[in-house]
């Protein structure tokens, strides 16, 4: 087994990515369930904001709310410490580079090629992070206006918004939304490691309120296409 602190390869990501989605079957009733994390973008935003929050989110918290109603189905224990293994690993590498090289943070946001133009798309890791923040609103709502005000562009480009910021009128203030994602994350984090040691850690796992959008619901970026194959992928 690797150590923990190393980060994820390539393959690896595209792996975990796959594990994520093709956990649940295809003919699974997802109505009105809640089906988790399902690529690594999305699961990138959840461990961004477990590490860059007010209280320490243990794994029995985190955990249930990545994989929603459809926890995997096991093959083995090995098959177990595998994917265990590849989790820590990208949160500890999360963690590792706002800790030490803040400006080195990047998202894993997705990309989508429509006529040859590459559009970058936020929604899954904005919906990750707020399923992160979700999991202790109360210490998060400590934050007051200020947080309130940080988060808002990740908020823009969720179903907690109504996808707010794709009502906008243009492309551009779209961009220009999308454009504060990546360092507000980073002042995020710095506002709470100041003031963290003043909080108890979580012990309570919490479900999210708002209905997320489903593999085979229309797409909210106004393709026409179902979601696992639109902005999934």
């Amino acid at each position: 087994m690797k150590n923990l602190s190393d980060p994820l390869s390539d393959d690896e990501i595209e792996w975990l990515e796959h594990f994520l989605l093709d956990r649940i079957d295809d003919d699974a009733d997802t109505e009105g369930k809640d089906e988790g994390v399902l690529d690594i973008s999305e699961l990138d935003g959840l461990f961004t904001a477990v590490v860059s929050g007010p209280v320490m989110v243990p794994p029995s918290v985190w955990l249930p709310a990545l994989w929603g109603d459809y926890p995997p189905e096991w093959g083995s224990e090995k098959d177990v410490e595998h994917v265990l293994a590849l989790l820590m690993r990208h949160m500890n590498g999360i963690a590792a580079t706002l800790m030490a090289h803040p400006e080195d943070f990047e998202p894993l946001f997705l990309e989508r090629t429509v006529e040859g133009k590459v559009y970058t798309i936020v929604d899954e890791w904005c919906e990750g992070y707020m399923r992160g923040v979700n999991l202790a609103p109360e210490p998060w709502s400590e934050g007051g206006l200020e947080m309130t005000v940080l988060l808002a562009p990740i908020r823009a480009f969720t179903s907690g918004s109504g996808w707010q910021a794709h009502t906008l009128s243009s492309d551009q203030e779209v961009a220009n939304v999308q454009d504060a994602i990546t360092p507000n994350v980073r002042e995020i984090h710095a506002w709470w490691l100041a003031r963290r040691e003043s909080h108890a850690s979580v012990q309570t796992t919490l479900r999210r309120a708002t209905p997320r959008v489903g593999r085979n619901d229309p797409c909210p970026c106004g393709s026409g296409r179902k979601y696992k194959k639109c902005c999934l992928h």
